[in-house]
């Protein structure tokens, strides 16, 4: 037979106190979670850098026609995402310095490149950079309805359209092109 010792009342009430601390560490982490979760706070790195849209713009069923005449397929199944602008048709200057960022943005996506189309909807400028991914669609109604906020008096806008072909991101004119990259390269890793 074994003859156990009765526990003194003090070890009986540390040992209490330990449950109850290590009970009310482990909730109080999931309060603090989800008082942060609900007051929408996002750690910095979470940021998009763009304007989430929401509801996105749906242009699934808008067909668009590229320059040549053949139709442009959102394809979902290749994973392409595009980054897309409707500038006016008497953008010059603007026109040409957008294209050249968006060139060097396309440039930095490295091997991932080759998974991003840039969607330059009406002609560009003469003297635009003419990106390698770089598709002509020809100007509709559809694709511009599809596009919120695209006739902005400020300038040219540019969206982010997902491979199902819906338009998430939206960024105002004379955005930070770094801003783009950064948010482009953080979709591209998703598979």
């Amino acid at each position: 037979m074994s003859t156990s010792e009765p526990r003194s009342p003090y070890a009986r009430t540390r040992n209490r106190g330990m449950l109850i601390a290590i009970i009310a560490i482990f909730l109080g982490s999931f309060m603090i979670a989800g008082a942060l979760r609900f007051s929408g706070w996002r750690p910095e790195a979470m940021k998009n850098k763009g304007d989430l849209l929401q509801p996105a713009g749906d242009l699934r069923n808008a067909h668009p026609m590229l320059a040549d005449g053949s139709e442009y397929v959102w394809n979902p199944v290749a994973r392409t995402w595009r980054i897309a602008l409707a500038p006016p048709q008497d953008c010059t200057s603007e026109c040409i310095e957008l294209a050249r960022e968006l060139d060097l943005v396309w440039r930095l996506f490295g091997r991932e490149a080759d998974r991003v189309h840039v969607l330059w909807i009406g002609t560009p400028p003469a003297r635009a950079i003419r990106l390698q991914t770089q598709r002509l669609l020809r100007p509709s109604p559809a694709l511009r309805a599809g596009l919120p906020r695209v006739d902005d008096p400020d300038g040219v806008p540019v969206y982010v359209i997902d491979p199902n072909g819906f338009v998430i991101l939206r960024y105002a004119p004379g955005f930070d092109p770094a801003d783009l990259r950064t948010d482009m390269a953080r979709l591209l890793k998703l598979r």
